[in-house]
């Protein structure tokens, strides 16, 4: 079997996106990403289109949007894929698969969203589709409230971490000031990021603005090609590992706070590379709120159940720490836009494996980490890679 590698990649500035749709978004990137690659749409085999929509735009069948960028992908087979937050990992695996299967040759995997257009009420409505909305849909504030539910159930047990969210913030958006991308460039300090205020102020249980990721647009693409292919094109990045676990839907059938699915990811996904948590230059991992990138610490066993606050209070997460963690700022600082998020973790941690990342690079990269997650921990995709070509 012929594995697939990443050989390149393109990626729009997140935030409030002056394209005025997903096709727009598509349309701005795609021939920088085949340009990047080194390819010709007409070499393309499939195309795997990650959008979560769910109300966003009336415009759905998404997959079929990226043909309309270039007249040469017509006739080129097009999915859309769909779960939840990690819509841009299940597209990217599909992609995997259909490479891997010997089906295709070269994949594009697009992810994308245009969500600013949406009133603030009508995103945290349609967000919570992606929750158990016979038990969870009138959950206040959307996913916010039940992340906040999750972060109280933790202070609880755990004693009240507000100060470890706060550092968490204050890393993610001082990362995010070297990130092209970002939506949101601005260094909050911890000082801000830990009082609550006016422009601060608690949106759901002990979370705070600066706890919660941003509504945002954006698109990114990764060009995948398998290993014969990948040897005469400029770069190529492997995957040492690729791994979905799933958890129950509704949280009242699980411990919020073990991550079980997440735990699993991690666990089979550094078993399957014959990697520890040692041999990771970096980790991008879903941010989507601060408790749940603590939450990811303990999953991915930077630390026991219970103790993820002393990872990033140690400093172990920062930039000059032992792993660094979300050096591209995270969902946090970069923004979340849902179907474009997977594709976008997958793309930052390539830059830094092709010496391509700029002003966000960590020294001396050699192997990464991604973690992407649907729901509250419901759909988890765990990537090791690492730099081949």
């Amino acid at each position: 079997m012929s594995r697939a590698q990443i050989v390149g990649w393109s990626h729009s500035k997140f935030g409030k996106a002056e394209e005025p749709d997903t096709e727009s978004l598509i349309a701005g990137i795609l021939a920088p990403a085949l340009e990047h690659a080194g390819i010709d749409a007409a070499d393309v085999d499939g195309i795997f289109v990650g959008v979560f929509n769910g109300g966003f735009s009336r415009q759905d069948f998404q997959g079929a949007l990226v043909a309309l960028a270039d007249e040469k992908l017509r006739h080129t087979p097009a999915i859309r894929y769909e779960n939840a937050c990690a819509t841009g990992s299940a597209a990217l695996y599909g992609a995997m698969d259909f490479i891997e299967s010997g089906r295709g040759r070269i994949a594009l995997v697009v992810g994308a969203e245009q969500m600013t257009a949406t009133p603030t009420a009508e995103v945290g409505d349609i967000l919570l589709g992606a929750s158990y909305v016979k038990e969870e849909a009138d959950v206040p504030a959307g996913f916010a409230g039940l992340f906040g539910k999750i972060a109280g159930h933790y202070f609880q047990r755990y004693g009240d971490q507000s100060d470890a969210l706060a550092m968490i913030a204050a890393k993610n958006h001082a990362n995010g000031l070297n990130n092209p991308y970002a939506h949101m460039r601005k260094d909050f300090g911890f000082e801000f990021c830990n009082t609550p205020s006016e422009k601060n102020p608690y949106v759901a249980g002990p979370l705070r603005r600066t706890d919660c990721s941003l509504v945002s647009d954006g698109a990114a693409i990764l060009v995948l090609a398998d290993e014969e292919t990948a040897r005469d094109l400029k770069r190529a990045i492997a995957f040492r590992a690729r791994v979905q676990a799933n958890d129950f839907l509704p949280l009242s059938r699980r411990d919020v706070l073990e991550f079980s699915g997440a735990r699993l990811a991690w666990a089979r996904a550094l078993e399957e590379a014959g990697l520890t948590l040692e041999d990771l230059s970096f980790v991008e991992t879903h941010d989507c709120f601060t408790v749940a990138e603590m939450l990811e610490y303990e999953a991915m066993g930077l630390a026991e159940r219970g103790q993820g606050h002393r990872v990033i209070r140690d400093g172990t997460t920062t930039m000059q720490g032992k792993l660094p963690v979300n050096p591209s700022g995270g969902l946090k600082s970069k923004g979340h836009p849902i179907g474009a998020t997977g594709v976008s973790q997958h793309v930052m941690a390539a830059m830094q494996l092709a010496d391509e990342a700029g002003a966000m690079t960590v020294k001396d990269a050699r192997i990464g980490g991604v973690f992407n997650m649907g729901g509250a921990a419901v759909a988890n995709y765990c990537s090791i890679l690492e730099r081949v070509k």
